[in-house]
């Protein structure tokens, strides 16, 4: 048996109840990690090597103790994968404030609630990844997401941040974000064949992404495989052109 390239960390993932929370999950699990996968819901799978938590990322006392008790049970955070996030799509001109805030508070305020205490656990430690999912929207902006594309913007702007900050005194932690185009979740499930078809005319390979292609890229920046790559965006989307 080939050696496994997560073997013995220890990952939290956030917005791991189903989709690409969930094929991260998965995918580090098979890779050997032990995963603590945070949700406001409960898990829609079942994994011996996932463990659920209940979580909302808006609060930061609830990220503390989240933290710490990682810390406690398994010894160490090796992995985190910022990765909760919603969508209130609408014009700028018709957005309300609770649209605006809403999506604000869970795609940028949560990733710095929990990351404000894993970063110096890490830096404790002297190493670890931190991986913020971010979107192709967040790169090139979209009609009608101006909350959803400043957000997933900023999360860039932090991992950026991040990867001078928690690095600066030496320590081994690395931070990277993944810019993922249009992927096969449950959302675009929804979505009438006719638009799926020309979201995938906009790419160069002519076809929407599947939830484990983000897991693979999620694998490698976690992963020693990526021990010299820090403050990088990954884009995975297929090409595609907005």
């Amino acid at each position: 048996m080939c050696n496994q390239r997560l073997e013995g960390k220890v990952a939290i993932i956030t917005g791991g109840a189903r989709g690409l929370g969930q094929a991260m999950a998965e995918e580090f699990v098979r890779e050997g990690a032990k995963v603590v996968a945070c949700d406001m819901e409960d898990l829609t799978y079942q994994n011996d090597s996932v463990e659920g938590y209940k979580l909302n990322v808006t609060d930061v006392e609830g990220c503390k103790a989240l933290t710490e008790y990682v810390k406690e049970k398994y010894g160490k955070i090796d992995i985190l994968v910022n990765n909760a996030g919603i969508t209130r799509d609408a014009l700028t001109r018709k957005m309300t404030d609770e649209q605006w805030n809403l999506v604000v508070d869970i795609n940028l305020k949560g990733v710095f609630n929990l990351t404000r205490f894993v970063g110096p656990v890490m830096q404790a430690d002297g190493k670890g990844s931190i991986i913020n999912i971010s979107s192709v929207v967040g790169e090139f902006g979209n009609i009608g997401q101006a909350n959803y594309a400043a957000t997933k913007a900023g999360v860039i702007g932090l991992a950026k941040s991040w990867a001078k900050e928690f690095a600066m005194k030496g320590d081994a932690v690395r931070v990277n974000a993944i810019a993922p185009g249009y992927i096969m979740t449950d959302i675009l499930k929804t979505v009438p064949q006719d638009l799926l078809d020309k979201f995938a005319k906009q790419t160069m390979l002519g076809r929407l992404g599947e939830p484990i292609e983000i897991a693979k890229a999620a694998l490698f920046l976690a992963s020693d495989d990526a021990s010299y790559i820090t403050g990088h965006v990954l884009s995975v989307n297929g090409g595609m052109r907005l």
